[in-house]
Parts: structure tokens; sequence; C-alpha cells
């Protein structure tokens, strides 16, 4: 037989004996990569370390260092979870367990929670099982096959996953005494994983459905050294810390009420104050930048979803409909359908463009209870929407602009590192080829100009155009999903929108949307993560608290709070009968970035005593200049920009 050809990531090709495996390859360029591999990519799929390669092909060897391989690792990591969970409590119906972002999880059908206790004794037998370090391997079976052998063992969640499937085979992987349904690939051996840790259990709705039954899910995390797993859960802490459910309580920021409604936030004033913060930059930023605003309804006729395909494609996820005088009326999911009025409400021209329109959009959406999170999920959000229509031949330069203006207000909110994704063209998609093509080279060329390294995501787009998405890196490194740029081809055709081009012809404007935050409840609860609660000042909603030593300085103190505000300082006065070490605690719990302390020679002499959060004192400055201080920094936004 022909040797295989093996094309390496740097471009080299390697010929092998037929049957090599994917540990042989990593084995021929040094012992340190077979060590270390965890699986294989051939030809772009993801297989078994110890699978013969198949065919001449690409071959890349996957580590824990790779996303790829550490989804390996942490879907084998669940199925050596379900073996303890399975040994431990007879009778357990196994349902699924794939890996996440950090970490896995597996959900099952028991008889009650489980407890704190139950977790350590599953943690001890996961810690037996894999000192045994026994081999993974794949079985084949066909499907009715397989949906005979779960029907013996009563396991009705797997019988369903096998219902669903179009395959007439499917596999199964083995290792110790467990087996479970499962497409794989796996780890070569359990006795690679040398740490883990069960995070968490909770319940979890089979399929995410609340009319199903309620599973228990356990959410563990797993790593091939010990000291990865040390360096996760201080992270984890530091992240617990910071969970912006917490600190939106402890900080008086906003709460959710039952009374009121899952998923709908009620903003207290500060939290208020701080939402107003970022709108008010951002409506001024997009006026400066060249955005018209606009306004539109949260309700509209029914045959306008139905227009734009949203009662097709996306009815699950909307509210209503309301009836109103023989009408049917739909709570707004979107804004593009009320942009796209204003559009035909006359006639355009090239010369008019680009147009620019941006709004503060409130919309409604369903989600199912299980997946709501404080104010990362939510029913209510606030879109900070926009819709770019542009020229064919001015497209490229409009992408430009608008990451630019993109990168700009991310920064002034703190965020400077990213991750960047280019989805294109799945293989179920409207509009002409020649579009799609000239879509995506407009926005890798774009990239490309402004300078921003970016990765592919082949497929990825949706069906009716091509992005770019940005995700804006926290404190602790966490990626979260905020700026989209998103060609539509969709809707200009549903909607027959046109302008008249140079040579007097119709033409159809390219649509973009726009996404820059996201949406202004996932926005703050990102804020607060990043910061910790500790905004920086242009944002925090109480700038500077003044402290009385003791009463006898409470005018003094009313005077210096009245001439902050006169400055648009956010201040307020702690004139309480306490000690004034009791109240810098109680300012320093609520993350006041700034303390004007004062008492007999600084209400002699015009002075404060300035003290700062998580600093300290910083030295007794004259009143004016201790705000022209305060008021540098708020211009600033706290940003070095030598």
């Amino acid at each position: 037989m022909a040797e295989l050809q093996i094309t390496l990531p740097d471009g080299s090709v390697r010929e092998f004996a037929p049957g090599t495996t994917g540990y042989d390859v990593a084995a021929s360029i040094s012992p340190r990569l077979a060590k270390d591999a965890i699986a294989v990519k051939v030809n772009g799929e993801v297989r078994d370390l110890h699978a013969p390669i198949p065919e001449n092909a690409p071959v890349e060897i996957l580590t824990f260092n790779q996303p790829e391989g550490r989804q390996v690792f942490w879907h084998s990591s669940a199925h050596i979870m379900a073996q303890a969970v399975q040994e431990l409590f007879p009778g357990v119906k196994l349902a699924i367990g794939p890996p996440i972002d950090e970490g896995w999880y597996y959900d099952f059908d028991v008889e009650k929670p489980f407890s704190p206790e139950d977790l350590e004794k599953i943690e001890k037998r996961m810690a037996e099982i894999i000192k045994e370090d026994t081999t993974f391997s794949c079985e084949e079976k066909s499907r009715q096959e397989a949906i005979d052998y779960y029907r013996s063992k009563n396991e009705e969640y797997k019988v369903e996953l096998l219902e669903g499937f179009e395959d007439d085979t499917v596999t199964f992987y083995h290792h110790s005494r467990f087996v479970d349904l499962c497409r794989g690939p796996h780890i070569p051996r359990t006795g690679i994983i040398k740490a883990f840790k069960l995070i968490a259990s909770s319940g979890a709705y089979w399929r995410g459905d609340e009319k199903r039954p309620m599973l228990q899910r356990i959410y563990g995390v797993s790593f091939p050294k010990k000291s990865m797993l040390e360096d996760y859960l201080h992270r984890l802490e530091e992240a617990r810390k910071r969970d912006h459910r917490l600190l939106g309580k402890q900080l008086e920021l906003f709460s959710i009420s039952e009374e009121v409604g899952a998923g709908l936030i009620l903003w207290h004033p500060k939290g208020a104050r701080v939402r107003n913060e970022i709108e008010n930059f951002w409506r001024e930023e997009h006026l400066k930048a060249g955005y018209e605003l606009v306004y539109t309804p949260h309700i509209a006729n029914r045959s306008l979803w139905d227009q734009s395909g949203h009662t097709q494609f996306f009815t699950e996820s909307m509210f209503g409909p309301i009836e109103v005088e023989d009408k049917l009326f739909q709570l707004k999911p979107m804004n593009c359908p009320f942009h796209i009025q204003i559009y035909k409400s006359r006639m355009w021209s090239y010369r008019d463009y680009p147009l620019r329109w941006a709004e503060l959009g409130t919309v409604y959406r369903y989600e199912r209870a299980g997946t709501l999170h404080g104010l990362l999920r939510v029913r209510g959000l606030t879109q900070d929407d926009a819709h770019h229509f542009v020229t064919q031949d001015g497209i490229e330069e409009e992408i430009v602009w608008v990451l630019k203006f993109c990168l700009h207000i991310l920064k002034s909110f703190g965020f400077s590192e990213y991750d960047i994704f280019l989805s294109t063209r799945p293989e179920k998609a409207i509009g002409k080829k020649e579009d799609w093509d000239r879509a995506e080279n407009s926005l890798r060329r774009a990239l490309e100009t402004v300078g921003l390294p970016y990765q592919v995501d082949e497929g990825e787009g949706a069906f009716y155009g091509p992005k770019i998405d940005l995700q804006i890196k926290d404190a602790l490194n966490r990626g979260w999903q905020c700026s989209t740029i998103q060609f539509d081809f969709s809707l200009p055709e549903r909607f027959d929108l046109y302008y008249i081009d140079r040579d007097g012809q119709q033409k159809r404007p390219f649509m973009v949307h726009r996404a820059l935050l996201g949406t202004i409840e996932r926005f703050f609860g990102v804020l607060i993560e990043h910061y910790g609660g500790n905004f920086p000042l242009w944002l925090a909603p109480v700038q500077v608290k003044v402290l009385p030593i003791t009463d006898n300085f409470n005018e003094y103190g009313k005077t210096v709070v009245e001439k902050l505000k006169e400055q648009n300082i956010r201040a307020v006065l702690d004139d309480r009968s306490e000690k004034i070490g009791a109240k810098i605690r109680d300012a320093e719990l609520q993350k006041v970035p700034y303390m004007f302390i004062i008492g007999a020679k600084e209400a002699e002499s015009s002075t404060v005593s300035v003290r700062k959060h998580g600093t300290g004192d910083l030295g007794v400055k004259q009143l004016q200049d201790a705000m022209a201080d305060l008021l540098a920094e708020i211009k600033s936004k706290g940003i070095d920009e030598s």
C-alpha cells in the first residue's frame, strides 16, 4: 500500500505507513508532544488519538492547550463522573453530559437532589476510576440495536435521543465498567486526568423545557496538572466575589421581583444613575460620530413581523400576540423592521448614503426560566442597536468606520483586549453568492485595515448574512460577546428597499445591523463583574462621600456637598452620629471611589482630607483643587492616553 502523506501545521509533509495513528504522528515529532497529546484533528475533524488515519490529510495533534483538546478532555471527564454516579446511586437514569466553556456537566434523573456530601462521595469514586487508568474505546451499533439496548435498561432519555437521530449507525464509548452513547472523541486513558473538582449541582429541565422532567445537573472541571486546578479555583473564587447578582444587591443597583416577573429588571436609584451615565455617553458619542437617533414603539402589527420573517424564524422567542380592536399586535423582539419603515417613508439617493440610525430600543424575548441569569440573560432587554444603509461600493469603508467606532466606545469603558471572529456563509443561506463573497471580503479587508487579528468561523454566519463578533476580555480574562457587525441580505429583499444610484437606476442597498454594547442590561452586568463593583469614577453611582468626624462639622459638610453638586459631581453626606471609622468602613463596603473627611482644621481652611477607595489617605487638599482633580479624572474616564 502507498505511504500516507501527512501535512503538518507548519506546512511540511511527511510520509507514514498505512494504519498510522495520531499518537504515531505525535511521537515522530517529539516525546513531549506524544506525552501531552489528547486527540488528533484530521482534515478538520477531531478524532481519537489512537484511531488510524484513513487517508492523506492535514493533521494537527491536540493537547489541553488548544480549545478542541480541552473539550475532549472535559467530555471524557463527564463520562467518568457519570460512571461514579451510576455506581453510587443504583437506578439513576442518564441524560446528557457535554463539555462547556470551562469544564462539563452531566444531567441525571435521580430521586432527590444531590447534596454536598453526595458530591464528595462522587469525587472520591471518580478518583478511584481515574487511578485505574483504563482506556477509552469506541464501538459501533445500529441505531435500532442501541434503542433496544437502552430500552432494556429503562434509559428513556437515551432512547429519546436515539429516536431523534437520522444516522443508521451510532457509536458507544467504553471505559472501566461504563458505557455511554457518544459521538466522541475521548482521551486515550482515564489516568491522563490529574486534577478535578465538582463545582456545583442544580436542577435543570430535560432539554431546557419546563414542561419536561426536572433533572439534577452536576458541574465539574478537570485538568492535566494540579497547579491548573489551583489556578482555576482561585479564579473561580475571584469570579464569585465579582458575581454581579451579589454585588447588585450589596450595592443596591438592581433587583428582580417574582411579583413583576422573572427576567424583568428593576433598576434602583444607584443602578439607574450608572445606566444613565452609560446611555448619555452612548448618545453623545453617536451624535458626535455622525449617527442619527431614532425612537420606535414597543409593539407593532403582527403583519409587520410576518413580512420581516420573525414569526417564521423567531416565533418561539416572541411574546404575544396581543389582540387590539380585532387586530393582532406583537411585542417587538427586535428593532430592525421599525428602522426599515422609517427608511421606506421617503425616497433615498446614493448622495444620502451612508445612513446611520441608532436606537436604545427595549425589546422583549421569551427566554426559558432555566436560562435566565441575573442581568446576563433577561426577558426585557435594551439593545444599543444601529442600522447602516450603504451602497455596495461604500461597504468596506463603512465597516472600517464602524470597527474604529466600536473600539473607541469599548476602550472608554476600560476594555482593550478582544477575541474577534468572522463568521462566513452557512450551507443554508439566502442571497446571491457573489453578494456573500463581496460582503465577506469587505469584512476581512476591514479587519485587516484596522489591524485586528481574527479567527474565521467557517459556515457560522446567520442565514441572512456574514458577521464580525467582538468578544471583550474582562479583568479575569473571560470573554464576553458584545459587539456584532452583521450583514443582512434578507430584510432589504423582504421590504423591497432601494435607492437611486448615480446612473438613475434603482439599486438594492447593503444593510448592516450593528450592536455595540450588546444590550444595556448584559453590558451592565459585565461591567459590574469586570470592575468587581469598583466602577471608574465617571460611572460610579456615588462619586464622593463627605464624612464629618463629628456632628459639629455637618454644616461644613453640607457646603462641601453643595459645591460638589454644582460641578455635577455625585456626592452624598454621611451625617450620622457614628464614629469616623464606621463611616469609612461603610463607604469602603459601598465601593465609593472617594471620601472627603472633614474636621476642625478642614472646616477652618476650606480643605478636605481625601481618601481613595482601596488605596487609603491621599492627604489634605484645598476643596477647589480636590474638585479639579475629580473633574479631570471624570473627563479622562481614568484612561491614560499617553
